[in-house]
């Protein structure tokens, strides 16, 4: 594996006063509005809903992101998909 592999697959949260949330091991980010965000990790899919939520962050180098907002939830998705949500699955989510 080489070292880009390595870096995205080390998967971390840090939440700050449930604030702040920082990431690492994301590998990509299928949509984003002011109360939800999916995206995907090398753990799986991962939703994080609130309020005002704000991407300020993102590097697909190295897999990191951070948002700001006011966090209410972070769910984990099925940790083998680790692709966008089938057409039906978008339909019923």
């Amino acid at each position: 594996m080489n070292e880009v592999n390595n870096k995205n697959s080390i998967h971390n949260i840090i939440l700050e006063g449930r604030k702040k949330l920082s990431l690492s091991g994301v590998t990509d980010v299928d949509s984003f509005d002011e109360n939800t965000v999916l995206l995907y990790t090398c753990m799986g899919e991962m939703t994080v809903r609130g309020t005002d939520l704000h991407v300020n962050g993102l590097s697909v180098e190295s897999g990191e992101m951070n948002i700001e907002g006011e966090i209410k939830s972070i769910v984990y998705g099925d940790p083998d998909r680790r692709s966008p949500l089938s057409l039906f699955g978008k339909l019923f989510r």
